[in-house]
């Protein structure tokens, strides 16, 4: 019984360790860098680790906001 309770404590001791490891591992490639790029109001996607800077639809389609599309000016391509 002794060595039993023995066995478990190492593999107690090894599965909280590996727990622990993936627990950092996790909060400092996605939980921290993502906390820090929405404090930049930007957007993070968490599958790519990518920052990025969102670009309103306004650019893409060269027309104010809530104006229809017949009234928008020709953008030259």
């Amino acid at each position: 019984m002794n060595r039993l309770i023995d066995r478990l404590k190492i593999y107690f001791v090894v599965v909280f360790t590996v727990l622990t490891v993936a627990v950092w591992v996790t909060h400092i490639f996605w939980i921290w860098p993502g906390q820090r790029c929405e404090a930049k109001n930007m957007w993070w996607d968490w599958r790519t680790r990518i920052c990025a800077l969102p670009v309103p639809l306004q650019v893409f389609t060269g027309r104010a906001a809530g104006e229809p599309r017949a009234m928008a000016k020709k953008v030259p391509p």
